[in-house]
């Protein structure tokens, strides 16, 4: 079994004198449909809610059980989103940037520092520093919040989307590649919110008159 995630990284944040510490994680970002969401997550020093790892890690029934729990936990939290469309025209890096901010911009606090996973800071300047842990959102405890946080948001989306478009089984696969999805854009081509700038556009629509356009500025991505 995963050690859980600890306040390890957010212990030797507070110990440098930021108060307001705030985990930020992405979900959608591998997607082929539907919006990139990133989840920000300030808790409370004293208390803690059990059972919390990376969603990744848990299943879906599993987070939808502890969503109520964490929400009503955190001192503030928020999800901000971008659209198939932004993702489109902006590029993913600046998609990401872009949901982070407007994360950031719906906590009811002001953030000292922001930990997130990775080496790549997609943070800045949304708060002004920002603690960059790889596998942050296995061993740090506000970024797993934040992570399941942004995921069942996303889902919950995503399964309203499928009752528009139940071609695609956006219920299941939540957009991202599976057999049945690449198997319904060989079939009916890609829904309103497909991501048109992704390289499945090549791959996997047969239809020679619905090409992927790369963003402004890019050549292929994604």
């Amino acid at each position: 079994m995963r050690r859980a995630p600890t306040r390890e990284i957010e212990k030797a944040m507070w110990a440098l004198g930021h108060d307001q510490v705030v985990g930020i994680d992405e979900v959608g970002r591998g997607s082929w449909a539907g919006p990139l969401m990133v989840g920000a997550a300030v808790l409370p020093r004293e208390t803690r809610v059990n059972g919390i790892r990376d969603s990744k890690l848990l299943t879906e029934a599993r987070r939808e059980f502890l969503f109520d729990r964490i929400a009503s936990w955190c001192t503030t939290w928020a999800v901000g989103a971008v659209s198939q469309v932004e993702c489109d025209r902006m590029g993913m890096s600046a998609a990401q940037k872009l949901a982070t901010r407007r994360a950031i911009d719906q906590l009811d606090v002001v953030p000292d520092v922001a930990v997130t996973d990775g080496t790549w800071d997609f943070v800045s300047p949304a708060v002004e520093n920002v603690e960059l842990a790889v596998k942050a959102d296995l061993r740090c405890v506000s970024v797993a919040a934040a992570s399941i946080l942004a995921k069942v948001v996303r889902d919950r989306e995503m399964r309203r989307w499928a009752e528009h478009y139940p071609h695609w089984s956006f219920d299941t696969n939540k957009g991202y590649p599976c057999p049945v999805h690449k198997a319904a854009l060989q079939g009916y081509g890609p829904s309103a919110i497909h991501r048109r700038t992704w390289v499945f556009m090549d791959n996997y629509v047969p239809w020679t008159a619905i090409r992927r356009t790369p963003p402004v500025g890019q050549t292929a991505l994604f």
